[in-house]
């Protein structure tokens, strides 16, 4: 485990690459039989989970998704999560490095946000069939003498392509998150800002609209105000790094930005209902 700048026990792709070429952009993994991750962690890569037989509780940013058949389960690169799998399951997963992310994303088609919302979803046999295609391919690839690695880029942008196909129109708040720009980038920016700038004017400024737009927009769509979205990420940041991080309480009031001790207490109890130190605990 390293310990990065942001405290968190972040788990680096090299840390599961002993085995494979220095190269490591992609991994292949099989999931067989039970494992617990008790402890919350972060990766600094991004992880699709192909649940063949699954069973268990899989907890990605501290929301709860069962494990079941025939699932695809998505984990983020920065997000914290844990899982307790039960002795039945098999599964396989794609490691892909945070510079092959970054190429990987368009194969997704939809706002990173949205599938933050719908990390894990069960697809269709036929989909589940073709998709395991594709990880078995990679698979075999990994293990030739000289690997061909565009070719494993082309494969996991198809399994993106896959995965956008079976999410697309999968959950009702599809249309609302998908229908205009204006949400994908005020959400992007928020995870870009959110330490230093809190006040809706800054993100409607950068986005060329007036921060009441950008209200009518998220209320309109999400059902929610634009504060209350840059809220909803300085708490999840808060979240993250009370569970995982070796910051103490007063290091993370200054890194979110908080005034003082008192302000971060306040503004963490009115959320969820405990205190900081109740919820590390």
């Amino acid at each position: 485990m390293s310990h990065q700048s942001d405290y968190f026990p972040i788990l680096g792709i090299h840390e599961f690459a002993e085995k494979q070429s220095k190269n490591c952009d992609l991994l292949f993994n099989e999931l067989n039989g039970e494992r617990r991750i008790d402890e919350p962690h972060k990766h600094d890569f991004f992880i699709i989970n192909l649940f063949e037989k699954g069973e268990g509780i899989h907890i990605i940013d501290f929301v709860e998704h069962r494990i079941d058949n025939h699932q695809i389960h998505l984990v983020f690169p920065d997000q914290v999560h844990q899982w307790t799998i039960e002795k039945e399951t098999i599964g396989y997963q794609l490691m892909i490095s945070r510079e092959w992310y970054e190429s990987f994303l368009p194969a997704l088609r939809f706002s990173s946000s949205y599938y933050f919302l719908h990390p894990a979803f069960t697809v269709s046999d036929e989909m589940y069939e073709l998709l395991l295609h594709e990880f078995q391919t990679i698979k075999k690839e990994l293990g030739e003498e000289k690997v061909f690695w565009d070719l494993i880029r082309k494969r996991s942008e198809l399994i993106g392509l896959l995965i956008s196909k079976s999410v697309e129109g999968a959950f009702k708040d599809f249309e609302t998150y998908n229908s205009t720009p204006i949400i994908s980038k005020f959400l992007n920016l928020i995870n870009e800002h959110f330490k230093t700038e809190r006040s809706v004017s800054f993100y409607a400024d950068k986005l060329n609209i007036s921060a009441n737009y950008l209200n009518i927009v998220c209320k309109k769509n999400l059902n929610a105000s634009a504060s209350s979205l840059i809220q909803d990420r300085i708490l999840l940041e808060a979240k993250r790094l009370l569970k995982v991080s070796e910051m103490s309480v007063k290091d993370i009031v200054y890194d979110l930005g908080f005034y003082d001790h008192a302000s971060f207490s306040k503004f963490f109890k009115a959320q969820t209902g405990m205190t900081p130190s109740q919820f590390k605990e």
